[in-house]
């Protein structure tokens, strides 16, 4: 049986096990587009909720939001010395706007995580006594750090107008990989949001993994050198390939790289099936992520 009930404006459809299991699948996307309506009728709240993260983070600061371009240029800086004058590792041609394509999408990515993650915690108050869709929490998060992204983004167009980098036709493709890693990093927030309702230790755990995560991921270092022939306990492992297929992040930052960075490629676009596969990563991640979320967030209220 389906049962329908009226909240506001909006529909809580809930299920039991006698639903047939031909109908499950109809019931599911039934339920998901309702639930993108909601979303989609609390639009303003969302607003207010990236409009207040963005004052809390840059309350009392000397430079307010101008902080989202000083802090790539500031990382940007250190690599750039390390790996070219300290410890010159590699040869990369044009190293700072090499490394800041990578440097951008993972700030992206990780200062959304760890702000997702305790999104729900710290709005405690809210979550027991008042009725919104759950997850515009998290999302509020990821979509304020959105914009910080998109700011210092003109740090990196900078740098590339100054080395004289030349920019294809591919750069029309920039939008559409944003929205890609917007979607895996909403999908990772709403998984990590949810564990630390439950297990408060889940932003410690995190973190740490975080600092490896961001060490396992081409950022400082160009993706090709990670071997195709690595022999391990008599078998061979293409490290590369599987870089690529356990770490959404690696393919992204890949992708920024090709239509923004460019050099040496000859203008060439993007992989299809390599962009294709990263796509479809992130969003099974985010189907993946909202299912857990769902299911856990009617017991948000009592957990916190």
């Amino acid at each position: 049986m389906v049962t329908v009930e009226k909240t506001g404006s909006s529909l809580i459809i809930t299920a039991n096990k006698q639903v047939p299991l031909f109908a499950r699948p109809l019931y599911f996307w039934y339920s998901l587009l309702d639930r993108i309506g909601e979303l989609w009728s609390y639009r303003e709240l969302v607003r207010n909720l990236v409009v207040r993260d963005l004052k809390v983070r840059y309350r009392n600061s000397a430079l307010g939001i101008l902080w989202s371009l000083v802090n790539p240029m500031l990382m940007m800086l250190v690599f750039t010395i390390v790996f070219t004058v300290i410890a010159p590792t590699t040869n990369i041609e044009k190293f700072p706007v090499f490394v800041l394509c990578g440097i951008l999408p993972w700030n992206f990515f990780s200062f959304s995580v760890i702000g997702s993650i305790r999104s729900i915690v710290d709005n405690a108050p809210l979550v027991s006594k008042v009725y919104f869709p759950r997850e515009v929490l998290p999302i509020s998060v990821v979509l304020a750090n959105l914009i910080n992204f998109l700011i210092a983004l003109l740090v990196l167009f900078a740098f590339i107008l100054v080395f004289q980098i030349p920019l294809t036709r591919w750069i029309l493709l920039l939008p559409l990989v944003i929205l890609v890693q917007v979607i895996f990093i909403i999908g990772v927030g709403l998984m990590m949001a949810t564990m630390n309702v439950f297990y408060r230790d889940t932003q410690v755990i995190m973190e740490v993994l975080m600092q490896a995560w961001f060490f396992l991921t081409p950022i400082f270092y160009p993706g090709e050198i990670l071997p195709r022939n690595y022999h391990l306990l008599g078998f061979t492992i293409d490290v590369w390939r599987w870089m690529n297929i356990l770490n959404p992040m690696a393919s992204i930052v890949a992708t920024y790289r090709v239509i923004l960075y460019g050099v040496g490629n000859g203008g060439a676009p993007p992989d299809l099936y390599f962009f294709l596969r990263t796509v479809l990563t992130c969003m099974a991640i985010l189907g993946i992520g909202s299912l857990i979320f769902y299911r856990y967030s009617r017991n948000f209220g009592e957990e916190v």
